[in-house]
C-alpha cells in the first residue's frame, strides 16, 4: 500500500543565514522545515490507524499504547457504525473505511472546515472550531441519534481526535448554542488550561464526559484517539466522549471562580452547573458506570512520537538533539522566556548540548488575551521569545501547531532570530507595543516569518524548535 505523508507548503520570509554543516551551505530555515516536516509525517492519522487496526478475514485485531491487542470477530456484530470527531479524524477514518470495506453500515464524523478528505462510506460534516457552529452541533445531534439506536450485537468504532470537543457542541435543551460559544470563548481568552475548560465544557453537553459511551450501550465501542492535551490523559482528549469522567459540576463551577467568570458566563448556564452541584442533574457517567464495561479506549498517536520523529530528523541534518519535555505547559511568555534563555546557554557554555544544537519541546501553554490584537500561542511565543535572543545570529526558534492552525489565523506559527528585534525596528515596529496588544499576528505578517503550513489534518499539540549554529 502506498503510505501518503504530508508535504508542507512552508511559507516564510527570505532572509536567510547560513552555517557550513558536512561541507555543504546550508539554511537553518529549510531545516526548521524539514524536521516540522518529519514531525508531522510521524503522527499522520492514516498511519496511526494503520499500525494499530489490522484485518484477517472476519476478525480485527486492535492495539493500545501498551502493546495489547484484542480481537473482535466481525461475524458476531450485525451493524458496525464509524463516528468521530476532530481535526485528524478524516484520516483516520478514510484508513478504517480502506481496513473494513463494505462490512461499515454507516457512520458520521464532524471535521474542521478544510480538515477533509474523500471518503465512500462515511458522512463527513464540516464545522466550526475553536468556537462551536450549528453545523457542529447538527453533527453531534445526528452522530448521538445514530449511538442511541445502535443495540448489543453492534460495533462502533469512534475516532477522536484534538478539536473534538469544539465539534461536538450538544448542550442541554434549556442551553443555546450561542450561551455555550459564549462560555467557550470566555475561557479561551481567560488564559484557561485545556484540561480546565474542557472540564466546564463536559458538564454542559450531552456528548462530552463518557456520555457518548452512554448513548451507545449496550453496543460494542472501540474507541481510537491521538491526543492533543498535555499528559496524554484520556478523559480530556476532545472532552473525552467515550472516556469515564472523573470531574464534577463542582470541579466545573471552581474553574468559573478561578478566571473571575461566574457574573460573566450567561445565567442559564450557571443556573445549569449549579442544579448539578445540588444534585438535581446527574453527573456524567464515571468508572464504575455500565456504559463502560464494552468500551475500548486507546491512543494511537501523540506529541512524544512527533518529537522523537523530529530528533532523529535533526540527528540526521548534522545536530545534536534533545527533546526536552512533550509536557510543557503554563503561560506563554514564561514558556518563551526559558527556552530563550536555554539558546543563550548553548551559545555561552555549550550546555546542554554542543552547537550545530536543536533542542525540541512540546505540549501547549496558554495565553492570558488583553489586547485587541490577532494571534495564537504560538505566534505569542516566538514575539515573547524574539527580545531574549537579539543579536544572537545563530539563533533561530519556532513555535508551530502540529494541526497548522493558530489561534483564529491562517498561520501555523511564526519563527524568529538573532535579527528579528532589529528588523522590525527598521520597518518602525516596536516589538514591546505588540506584545501588549497580543498583536503577533501583524509583527510577523509585517516582517514575513509567519510559518503557513495550510491544514496538516492532524493535530497533536504544538512543537518548539530551537536552533544554534
Amino acid at each position: 500500500m502506498i503510505q501518503r505523508y504530508i508535504i508542507i507548503n512552508w511559507i516564510c520570509h527570505t532572509h536567510e543565514f547560513y552555517r557550513c554543516r558536512k561541507g555543504l551551505e546550508m539554511s537553518p530555515r529549510e531545516d526548521l522545515k524539514t524536521i516540522y516536516t518529519a514531525a508531522i509525517n510521524a503522527v499522520n492519522p492514516g498511519n496511526a490507524v494503520r499500525a494499530n487496526l489490522k484485518r484477517e478475514k472476519d476478525s480485527i485485531f486492535v492495539r493500545d499504547q501498551a502493546g495489547k491487542i484484542e480481537k473482535y470477530d466481525l461475524t458476531q456484530y450485525k451493524h458496525i457504525y464509524v463516528v468521530g470527531a476532530g481535526k485528524a479524524t478524516s484520516l483516520m477514518t478514510k484508513a478504517v473505511e480502506e481496513i473494513l470495506g463494505d462490512r461499515i453500515t454507516s457512520g458520521i464524523i464532524c471535521v474542521k472546515y478544510g480538515y477533509t478528505t474523500e471518503l465512500k462510506k462515511i458522512r463527513m460534516i464540516e464545522a466550526a472550531h475553536p468556537v462551536p457552529d450549528a453545523m457542529g452541533a447538527q453533527g453531534a445531534k445526528e452522530i448521538h441519534d445514530l449511538l442511541d439506536n445502535a443495540d448489543e450485537d453492534d460495533l462502533v468504532i469512534s475516532l477522536i481526535s484534538g478539536g473534538g470537543s469544539a465539534l461536538l457542541p450538544l448542550p442541554p435543551e434549556s442551553i443555546t448554542l450561542d450561551e455555550k460559544k459564549t462560555v467557550t470563548d470566555l475561557l479561551l481568552k481567560s488564559g484557561a488550561a485545556i484540561h480546565e475548560v474542557n472540564t466546564v465544557r463536559k458538564h454542559i453537553s450531552r456528548t462530552k464526559g463518557g456520555n457518548l459511551a452512554r448513548a451507545a450501550w449496550p453496543a460494542t465501542v472501540i474507541n481510537m484517539m491521538i491526543s492533543d492535551v498535555v499528559g496524554d490523559n484520556m478523559d480530556v482528549i476532545a472532552s473525552g466522549p467515550f472516556v469515564p469522567d472523573s470531574s464534577t459540576f463542582h470541579g466545573a463551577r471552581e474553574i468559573l471562580e478561578k478566571y473571575n467568570l461566574i457574573g460573566k458566563v450567561p445565567v442559564t448556564i450557571l443556573g445549569y452547573i449549579r442544579k448539578g452541584e445540588a444534585g438535581d442533574i446527574p453527573e456524567n457517567p464515571g468508572n464504575e458506570s455500565e456504559c463502560f464495561k464494552n468500551t475500548k479506549n486507546s491512543i494511537i498517536a501523540s506529541n512524544i512520537t512527533a518529537l522523537k520523529a523530529a530528533m532523529e530528523q535533526a540527528r540526521e541534518l548534522g545536530y545534536n538533539a534533545c527533546i526536552l519535555s512533550s509536557l510543557i505547559e503554563g503561560d506563554t511568555g514564561d514558556a518563551a522566556l526559558w527556552h530563550a534563555r536555554i539558546a543563550c546557554e548553548i551559545v555561552a557554555t555549550s550546555n546542554p548540548l554542543p552547537s550545530p544544537a536543536c533542542i525540541l519541546s512540546g505540549g501547549e501553554t496558554t495565553v492570558v488575551v488583553s489586547g485587541q490584537g490577532k494571534g495564537g500561542r504560538n505566534m505569542e511565543f516566538a514575539l515573547q521569545a524574539a527580545p531574549h535572543i537579539d543579536g544572537l545570529n545563530t539563533v533561530i526558534m519556532a513555535s508551530i501547531g502540529t494541526d497548522g492552525t493558530d489561534g483564529p489565523t491562517d498561520a501555523a506559527g511564526a519563527l524568529v532570530d538573532g535579527t528579528t528585534v532589529e528588523r522590525a525596528s527598521l520597518k518602525n515596529m516596536n516589538i514591546d507595543d505588540f506584545i501588549r496588544n497580543n498583536d503577533s499576528y501583524s509583527f510577523f505578517s509585517n516582517l514575513g516569518d509567519l510559518i503557513i503550513t495550510g491544514p496538516t489534518n492532524t493535530n497533536v499539540m504544538d512543537i518548539r524548535i530551537i536552533l544554534v549554529s
